[in-house]
C-alpha cells in the first residue's frame, strides 16, 4: 500500500465539524461501497424516506465523542447522496481490498486534522448505539499504549455461536483480544459452562497505527478466516476489547433492510 505515503490532491478537504464539547474526541469514518453481492446499492436504499447511509451518519453523530464524520466511498452516487443531506463525503480509490484500507486513504488525505483517534463504523450500521462509540474512544484515551480497540457482546437469544457468519472473540485478563474466529471459541471441553463473545465490527485506531497497518503483509490466519483484524494480532499488536451488550444488527440482506424499514415506521407512529 505504498500509495498511502504519497500526497493527495484531497489533502485540503476537511470533514464536516460537529460540536462535541469533549476533549477526548475523535473523527468517525464510514466506508460505503455501492457493490454488494447480497444487497447491491445498499447505502442508497431509501424506503424509510432517507438513504441507509444517512441513518448511519445520524446514528454516529449522536456520539458525544465524535467531532466530525466522513463517508469514504468510491461511488459518485453515494457521494452525491451524502452531500444532499448535508454530510461530508470523500472519494477514494476503487481498488481497496477492505474498509480499513479505504479509511486509511482518507486519513492520509486529511493529514493532521484527522487527529490521533479514528473510529471506523461500517456503512450498514444504521442503529448503532452512540454510547458504544463513546466507549471505544474513551478506551483509546485511557490506554495510550493500545493501538486499536473494538467491541464484543454476549450472544443474543436468537444467535447461534456455531454460525460462521458471526465472528467470535476470546480475550485475556486485561480485556485484550487473544483470537478472533468464525469457529465457536473457546471450546468447552469439560462442559463447565462458557459465555462466548461475539465480535462487533466497530473499530478505534491510532492514526499512525492505521496508516502503518495497511502496509503490513497479510497473514496466514487472516487469509484462512478472512478476518482482517487478525493481521494486527499476528504481527504482535494489541487490540483492546470493550465488552457491552449490543442490541443492534447490521444490514446485510434485503430482508434485514425490510425489517429495519418496519422498525422505523413503528417509531414514527
Amino acid at each position: 500500500m505504498k500509495w498511502l505515503r504519497q500526497s493527495s490532491p484531497q489533502s485540503q478537504i476537511h470533514p464536516h465539524q460537529s460540536p462535541s464539547g469533549n476533549r477526548q474526541s475523535a473523527i468517525a469514518i464510514i466506508p460505503a461501497r455501492y457493490g454488494s453481492s447480497r444487497f447491491p446499492g445498499k447505502p442508497l436504499a431509501n424506503q424509510t424516506g432517507k438513504p441507509l447511509i444517512q441513518h448511519v451518519v445520524e446514528a454516529v453523530g449522536r456520539a458525544r465523542s465524535i467531532r466530525s464524520i466522513v463517508v469514504a466511498t468510491d461511488d459518485v452516487r453515494i457521494r452525491d447522496a451524502v452531500t444532499a443531506f448535508g454530510g461530508q463525503a470523500m472519494m477514494t480509490r476503487p481498488d481497496h481490498p477492505n474498509g480499513t484500507s479505504r479509511i486509511a486513504e482518507v486519513v492520509v488525505a486529511l493529514g493532521p486534522s484527522a487527529g490521533d483517534v479514528i473510529v471506523n463504523v461500517q456503512g450498514d450500521e444504521p442503529e448503532i448505539e452512540a454510547h458504544l462509540i463513546d466507549r471505544i474512544v474513551a478506551a483509546m484515551y485511557a490506554d495510550p499504549d493500545v493501538p486499536m480497540a473494538t467491541l464484543a457482546s454476549p450472544f443474543g437469544d436468537d444467535e447461534d455461536p456455531a454460525d460462521p457468519n458471526i465472528v467470535k472473540v476470546v480475550v485475556d485478563v486485561r480485556h485484550r483480544a487473544l483470537c478472533f474466529s468464525r469457529a465457536s471459541i473457546p471450546y468447552d471441553r469439560d462442559g463447565i459452562g462458557v459465555r462466548p463473545l461475539k465480535h462487533v465490527g466497530v473499530y478505534g485506531y491510532r492514526r499512525k497505527f492505521l496508516i502503518d497497518y495497511v502496509d503490513l503483509p497479510a497473514t496466514p490466519l487472516e487469509r484462512i478466516e478472512q478476518l482482517e483484524q487478525l493481521r494486527a494480532l499476528e504481527h504482535g499488536h494489541a487490540i483492546a476489547v470493550i465488552e457491552a451488550t449490543v442490541r443492534h444488527h447490521g444490514i446485510d440482506t434485503p430482508g434485514q433492510y425490510e425489517a429495519l424499514v418496519q422498525r422505523v415506521k413503528r417509531r414514527k407512529v
